[in-house]
């Protein structure tokens, strides 16, 4: 079972993915910006650690990942202003990547968006621009590493209840999926080394989420 690092512990997907790990005997801490958040954090079975990592340098970052073997992204700036979406979605993102392997946490998985690449089209005059941009170098720069890594890349998320089941594939246009099935298939990635290196987008759809990220 591994020790996990859950960084944007406090997010909607973050809080209904540490249940789930800590179901299938992960020891998960979830890294939360405000103290305020960790009673949260806590009522989703995981510890809190209070680190802002949009504000770590390089080596606050590696203390922060110290010991850990896998890291979990689910952090975002949350859109608004560019300049923080670049230093959280690309910059801190890549902190961590670099961290990770410098102190040997070997697995790692980053919540993308579907269509994220080179080629994600989004227009520049877009408020969508700059995390568009920032989610592609961080992926990017994942793939070029030597880590275990997992990409996945869910389309527009709801609030809806899990199904269970999604729809695996870059054949497909975007649609919807629900956060918790989100959290579903980090959980599942979580526990397949057979994921690693691979990219995942993904809709709801009718393939159970145990099933789905075999290759």
């Amino acid at each position: 079972m591994a020790r996990i690092a859950l960084i944007g512990g406090h997010g909607k997907v973050a809080l209904l993915t540490a249940p789930l790990l800590v179901e299938a005997g992960h020891t998960v801490d979830a890294i939360v910006r405000n103290p305020d958040h960790a009673s949260d954090v806590e009522a989703a079975d995981a510890t809190a650690v209070v680190a802002d990592v949009e504000q770590l340098d390089e080596a606050g970052t590696e203390d922060l990942l110290n010991g850990y073997d896998t890291v979990v992204w689910s952090a975002g700036a949350g859109g608004g202003d560019p300049e923080r979406t670049y230093a959280v979605d690309r910059d801190a993102a890549i902190r961590t990547m670099d961290a990770a392997a410098k102190v040997g946490a070997r697995r790692y998985v980053m919540v993308s968006y579907f269509g994220a690449g080179p080629d994600h089209g989004v227009p520049q005059d877009s408020s969508f621009h700059a995390y568009a941009e920032a989610k592609t170098a961080a992926d990017a720069h994942l793939e070029s590493t030597d880590l275990d890594w997992t990409i996945l890349r869910p389309s527009g998320l709801t609030d809806d209840p899990a199904t269970g089941a999604i729809s695996v594939g870059a054949d497909q246009d975007a649609s919807q999926v629900s956060r918790a099935d989100v959290a579903a298939a980090i959980a599942a990635v979580v526990g397949r080394p057979e994921s690693a290196r691979h990219v995942y987008e993904f809709n709801k759809g009718s393939t159970p989420v145990a099933q789905a990220f075999t290759a």
